[in-house]
C-alpha cells in the first residue's frame, strides 16, 4: 500500500469572499485558493476543503479584488530605497508602473545634479544604472514589496546622450536614443513615456518621438505622454498625441489627464468625446487621479492670484515645506514669482483642476486609476498614500460615481490589459496571486494636504504573488515585456 501525502494541497484559502475579479463584470460570493504564487481555485464552499489549505481566512463582509495596478507612478528608486513600500501596498496596491512623465531611473548615470522633472526621483547618485539591465537586476535582488512595470524616459534619454537637450536631437543623438530604447526593451521595459511639457524633453517635435516611439509598436510595446499642454491648447496637443501614436503605430496613454487652470475649466466636454473618437481608430488609453490638484516641481512663472500653490520641498529652504506659496511671499514681502525662485530647487501642489472634469474624467469608460505620487517629497500630495482608497470610499461609497465593480476594473483589469501585464488584474485560476481584501463600507483614504502621510483604512490584507505584503512580505518582481 503507497503512503498517503498528508500535506495540505494549497498554502491559503479564502472563503466567504465578495469577489470582484476585475473584468467589471458582476460580483459573486466564492471561495479562492493559493497555491504557491498562484490562484490555484475559485469555487462555492463545497468544491475546496479548508482542511487541504496550511492557512484559511474567513473573507465575511469583504471583498476580494485583484490587487490593484498603480498605473502612473514615479516609483522607479522608492522600489529600491524603501522596498516595503508601505504607501502603496498599505492601500492596496501590488503593481507600480514607473518610468512615466518621460522620467525613468535608468538607462542614465549622472555626476551632477539631475535636472527638474528628474530630481522629482531623487538625488544624482540614485543614476548609476547606464542600462536598463542593470536596473532590472537591481529590482529583482531587492525584491520589493510590489511588482514593478517599467518604463522607458524620453527625457532620461535625452539627458543621457545630448549636450544640448534645449532642442531637437541630432541624427546621430536620436540613433543613440533608439540604440538604449531598443535594448531596455530588449531587457524587460514594457514601453515608453514622454513627457513634452518639461524643458528636458519640449524641444523635441514629433518626428524625434516618432523615431522613438515606433521601436515600441515593433517590439509589442506602450507609449505614454504627459502631453505638451494641459492648458489652452489641451486640444492640439491630443491632436499631436494621436497623430505621433497612428504614425509610430503604437498603442497610446494620455497620462494624468486634465484641463488646468480656471480658464479652462469643464473644457472635459470637449477632451473626451475627442478621445472616444480617436479611440475607435486606435488603441488610446488615460489614466487619472481622484484629486482636484496636480504635483510637480515648482515652476515659478506658473504663480498667479486665482490658483492655490503649496511649497512640498526646497532645497534651499526646507522649513517652507507644506506652506503656502502666497503666504511665503507675503512674509518675505516680495511676489509669488520672486519667492518661488528664491524656494528652487523645489516642488509644488497646484490647485489647479475643477473636480466637475475630475469627476467626468474619472467616470470615462477609458480611464485608468493612477497615483502619480512622488515618493520623494518631504510634503507629499495625498495621493501618495490615499488614491485607491479615496475611489473606492469616496467616489463609489458616497458620491455613486461608478459601481464598486467597475472601480476596481479601472484599477485592475483594464490596467494590466492596457500594459500588457500577463496572467495580472484579474481573479482567474491559474493568475498571479496579487489579491486584496477590503471592507466597502469602511475603506476611506486618510492622508490630506495639510497631513499627507497617513495610511487608509479598511484594507484587511495584501497578497503580492501568494505572500503577505502588508505582514512585511517582500514578494515582488520586474514584469517584463511578454
Amino acid at each position: 500500500m503507497e503512503d498517503q501525502d498528508d500535506s495540505p494541497q494549497v498554502d491559503l484559502l479564502i472563503t466567504n469572499a465578495r469577489l470582484i475579479d476585475g473584468t467589471g463584470g458582476p460580483s459573486r460570493k466564492a471561495d479562492l485558493a493559493v497555491r504557491g504564487d498562484r490562484i490555484a481555485r475559485i469555487g462555492d464552499r463545497a468544491s475546496i476543503d479548508p482542511a487541504s489549505a496550511r492557512q484559511v481566512i474567513d473573507a465575511t463582509g469583504l471583498v476580494l479584488a485583484p490587487g490593484f495596478v498603480d498605473s502612473h507612478t514615479h516609483d522607479d528608486f522608492a522600489v529600491l530605497v524603501d522596498p516595503a513600500m508601505r504607501p502603496k501596498v498599505s492601500q492596496g496596491v501590488t503593481t507600480v508602473v514607473v518610468g512615466n512623465c518621460g522620467i525613468s531611473g535608468a538607462p542614465i548615470r549622472l555626476k551632477d545634479s539631475p535636472p527638474p522633472p528628474l530630481n522629482l526621483l531623487g538625488p544624482a547618485e540614485r543614476f548609476a544604472y547606464g542600462r536598463f539591465a542593470d536596473y532590472a537586476a537591481k529590482v529583482d535582488a531587492t525584491r520589493p514589496a510590489v511588482n514593478v512595470a517599467a518604463l522607458i524616459g524620453h527625457g532620461t534619454l535625452r539627458v543621457a546622450t545630448m549636450r544640448d537637450i534645449s532642442g531637437r536631437a541630432s541624427a546621430g543623438e536620436i540613433d543613440r536614443m533608439r540604440q538604449l530604447l531598443a535594448d531596455s526593451l530588449d531587457a524587460g521595459a514594457i514601453g515608453f513615456s514622454t513627457g513634452l511639457f518639461y524643458p528636458i524633453n519640449s524641444g523635441a517635435d514629433a518626428d524625434e518621438v516618432v523615431a522613438l516611439a515606433e521601436i515600441v509598436g515593433e517590439k509589442g510595446g506602450v507609449y505614454t505622454t504627459h502631453m505638451r499642454d494641459e492648458y489652452d491648447h489641451v486640444i492640439d496637443s491630443l491632436e499631436e498625441t494621436f497623430e505621433t501614436a497612428r504614425r509610430a503605430q503604437v498603442p497610446v496613454v494620455i497620462s494624468h489627464h486634465k484641463c488646468a487652470m480656471p480658464e479652462n475649466w469643464g473644457r472635459s466636454r470637449e477632451t473626451l468625446p475627442l478621445i472616444a473618437a480617436a479611440s475607435q481608430r486606435q488603441s488610446v488609453g488615460l489614466d487619472a487621479y481622484p484629486y482636484a490638484a496636480g504635483s510637480t516641481v515648482l515652476y515659478p512663472e506658473e504663480a498667479r492670484d486665482d490658483v492655490r500653490i503649496m511649497v512640498t520641498w526646497s532645497t534651499p529652504h526646507p522649513e517652507v515645506s507644506g506652506r503656502d506659496l502666497a503666504d511665503i511671499a507675503k512674509e518675505w514681502g516680495c511676489s509669488q514669482e520672486e519667492a518661488g525662485r528664491r524656494l528652487l530647487p523645489a516642488g509644488a501642489i497646484y490647485f489647479q483642476m475643477d473636480e466637475a472634469d475630475v469627476r467626468s474624467i474619472l467616470a470615462f469608460p477609458l480611464t485608468m486609476i493612477g497615483s502619480d505620487g512622488l515618493p520623494h517629497d518631504q510634503h507629499p500630495h495625498p495621493r501618495l498614500w490615499g488614491t485607491f482608497p479615496r475611489v473606492l470610499g469616496h467616489y463609489v461609497r458616497d458620491v455613486h460615481l461608478f459601481s464598486l465593480e467597475n472601480a476596481i476594473h479601472k484599477m485592475t483589469g483594464l490596467t494590466a490589459a492596457r500594459f500588457g501585464l500577463a496572467d495580472r488584474g484579474l481573479l482567474r485560476e491559474g493568475y498571479a496571486a496579487d489579491l486584496v481584501l477590503f471592507d466597502a463600507a469602511k475603506i476611506r483614504d486618510t492622508a490630506t494636504y495639510a497631513d499627507p502621510i497617513r495610511a487608509a483604512e479598511g484594507i484587511s490584507a495584501v497578497f503580492v504573488n501568494g505572500q503577505p505584503a502588508l505582514e512585511g512580505a517582500r514578494a515582488g518582481r520586474l514584469l517584463r515585456r511578454n
